[in-house]
């Protein structure tokens, strides 16, 4: 599989201030310290360029998963800056006990995220988002944000213990996306304020236990009240919705002027970035979020699929 990029400008990185200072926040200076070079265009592969392989492979998983299993997977854009999607109440401080985030996650599709341009599913805040990265834009600085991802329909069992936790699986393939920062699944960060009666994830029958399944899979005899876990028990599945949230910075690269110093530490100076940057990462990010969260389910549904058939094998 090869894609060609035929719209690059390797000239938008001649003769400006890139080609003599590290960008601030970039991966210019650890790569030369590591490699000994540096990129002579679009920071090489620290760029998310490299991401649509990633893409490719991950359309192929997830055809496979949805295809085969029922398996679906939808990511959005869940914050830009300071605007949130939903955003925590007294009420409903941790995500995972908010009626409209249940609902959202049942509900949300890839038709509805695609049809505004950051890839948010409630067009008002999307047009927020939006109007937000746009100032952003044209004060030649640029501003982070979330993505949120639901994979449905999840059998149990997928996930090894102790190293390859299928949350440590996917927070590995999550933080490898360029600019990303953070990854919390299921309440996250926002669960360590509640306590544990309030946080465990009470089971009770399941009451779809006995009708007939439509992923290939048995169906468990037990599910959950509610989902703090975010689908993933001891590293391993339980059946329910898995959902967890990636962090992204703002983009290193800005037209403001940057005090910093030239690649030998000889003098000081002032960075000055020219050509096509974005503002905002999040929406892009989006399918990369997707495409490497098929890849995980993809891999722990083989490894769970050998330990069977070894299982069984004379």
């Amino acid at each position: 599989m090869v894609v060609k990029n035929q719209d690059f400008r390797p000239a938008d990185y001649k003769g400006n201030t890139m080609k003599q200072y590290p960008r601030p926040s970039h991966a210019d200076f650890t790569y030369l310290e590591k490699y000994g070079v540096r990129a002579s265009s679009g920071g090489g592969r620290s760029s998310a360029r490299e991401t649509i392989g990633r893409v490719a492979a991950g359309a192929l998983c997830e055809h496979y998963l949805k295809l085969a299993h029922g398996i679906e997977i939808v990511a959005w854009v869940s914050s830009v800056g300071n605007i949130h999607h939903i955003p925590p109440t007294p009420e409903h401080p941790v995500s995972s006990h908010n009626p409209k985030f249940l609902q959202l996650l049942r509900d949300v599709s890839r038709e509805t995220v695609d049809k505004t341009p950051v890839r948010c599913p409630d067009p008002e805040v999307a047009a927020r988002m939006e109007q937000s990265i746009a100032d952003f834009r044209d004060r030649q600085d640029s501003i982070g944000g979330t993505v949120t991802c639901v994979i449905r329909n999840v059998p149990t069992g997928l996930g090894e213990p102790v190293f390859s936790k299928l949350e440590a699986t996917l927070a590995h393939a999550m933080l490898s996306i360029p600019a990303t920062k953070g990854f919390e699944i299921g309440s996250g960060f926002e669960g360590t304020e509640i306590p544990g009666s309030a946080h465990n994830d009470m089971f009770i029958r399941n009451p779809d236990a006995d009708s007939a399944s439509k992923n290939g899979f048995t169906k468990p005899k037990l599910s959950t009240s509610t989902n703090n876990s975010g689908g993933i028990q001891g590293g391993i599945t339980n059946g329910a919705q898995i959902f967890f949230r990636v962090a992204f910075k703002p983009p290193a690269t800005i037209g403001l002027p940057q005090q910093t110093v030239t690649f030998a530490g000889e003098t000081d100076g002032v960075l000055e970035a020219k050509g096509r940057h974005d503002p905002c990462v999040v929406p892009r990010a989006v399918p990369i979020v997707e495409a490497m969260a098929s890849i995980c389910i993809m891999d722990a549904l083989l490894i769970q699929g050998g330990r069977k058939v070894a299982s069984f094998s004379p």
